[in-house]
């Protein structure tokens, strides 16, 4: 991969095309279970009614998946045609014929990326399958649901290297298809894990994040040098619920904002769970929660450790150390964070533009970057915005 504009995303959204299952999965076999888009008028299926007549949306198991419209790009969605709500990045298309060629085609898509100053892009989920959650159904369902995204992501990385592709898991099937999973999509040219930061939320027969269950794959993704992604709230429900009142557009704004609130939470039980002693050359990366909060998990995590001596229960380095050998955090919007990267660590962020979702920086992401990084050395810039994915990622500077 060639770095020609020095900025790289490492939080995008990979929308695969709408046969993405359909074409994959077996009809005889799993008929109308396969994630698929249909057409439908149930009002219970619409956030907002747009009082359009030809609607869709995504259905897995025959159950309705997100009900804002068929593809989270509100970002793209901003000319004339989609009115005052196109420019408030509020408007999903509510059918696949109204989505941009440049959201959901690969060639097309590095047009977006070229226009945008990007040199290449870490594809985390998008509709239907963004969360990453466990799919209801049998455990082989949810293995073949699984193998066929990262089977189509896999054609975005044979179109470009610009394309870094993160592969999602099957949960229900045992942690030794978990394993081979990510072998065969590494072998593909994966170079990431996205995941659940608590699985056992979401499946009550799951073991916890820290219990030894989950060590071969930890062995693997540090043997295959891939990292392990956790993206905003990692599937983790922490979130109180909305105030009454406010409308769709106000709801969604709050979203960003409190969203450093459970990474807050997961990545001191991720410092204090043991894993990453037992796993010292494992790397993680936190996308879209930004960095602010940072330096006061680590100075929290640094004093309990000191204070509770938890270097008496195997816990030998200081949460902190452990942070900046192992972890990284992205940003995208924020100039006060960027004032606390020498306490976080130069080597521990990375730039993100959220593409092509409402919060995306795009076609704007240079001017984002320069509001931010205004009055940063140029090396320490290219670090934050190029070379520590690079080094992430495996790519030569």
């Amino acid at each position: 991969m060639e770095i020609k504009h020095g900025l790289i995303s490492c939080d995008d959204h990979c929308q695969l095309d709408s046969d993405n299952w359909t074409s994959r999965m077996s009809k005889a076999k799993w008929g109308d279970s396969i994630p698929q888009l249909w057409p439908t008028q149930d009002p219970a299926h619409f956030a907002i009614d747009w009082g359009e007549e030809d609607t869709w949306r995504w259905f897995i198991n025959g159950k309705m998946i997100g009900n804002r419209g068929v593809s989270n790009c509100a970002t793209v969605m901003i000319d004339d045609k989609w009115g005052e709500a196109g420019k408030l990045r509020m408007y999903f298309p509510q059918r696949w014929s109204d989505v941009p060629d440049y959201v959901y085609k690969p060639i097309e898509r590095l047009k977006a990326l070229d226009y945008d100053g990007i040199d290449a892009s870490v594809l985390f989920f998008n509709d239907p399958v963004q969360g990453g959650k466990c799919f209801e159904g049998s455990p082989e369902f949810e293995l073949e649901v699984v193998q066929a995204y990262n089977d189509g992501v896999a054609e975005w990385v044979a179109a470009s290297d610009r394309y870094i592709a993160l592969t999602m898991i099957p949960y229900l099937s045992g942690i030794e298809n978990t394993v081979a999973e990510v072998e065969r999509a590494t072998k593909m040219g994966h170079k990431g894990v996205n995941m659940e930061a608590e699985p056992s939320q979401s499946h009550k027969s799951l073991p916890h994040f820290n219990d030894t269950y989950w060590d071969p794959l930890w062995a693997a993704c540090q043997d295959l040098g891939v990292a392990i992604h956790w993206h905003a709230g990692a599937g983790v429900n922490l979130e109180m619920e909305r105030w009454k009142g406010y409308n769709f557009n106000e709801a969604g704004a709050m979203g960003r904002p409190s969203g450093f609130s459970t990474p807050a939470q997961y990545i001191p039980n991720a410092l204090f769970s043991g894993v990453m002693e037992r796993y010292p050359d494992l790397l993680w990366v936190t996308a879209e929660a930004g960095l602010g909060w940072v330096n006061y998990v680590l100075e929290g995590c640094d004093h309990e450790w000191e204070r509770r001596r938890l270097w008496t229960s195997g816990l030998m380095r200081r949460p902190s150390e452990v942070f900046k050998k192992q972890m990284a955090v992205a940003f995208w919007h924020e100039a006060a964070g960027i004032e606390q990267r020498h306490q976080i660590g130069l080597e521990n962020i990375v730039w993100e533009a959220d593409y092509p979702h409402p919060t995306a920086t795009y076609p704007d992401s240079w001017a984002y970057v320069d509001m931010c990084l205004s009055g940063v050395p140029k090396d320490e810039k290219n670090k934050l915005l190029y070379e520590n994915a690079c080094r992430i990622y495996g790519f030569k500077v």
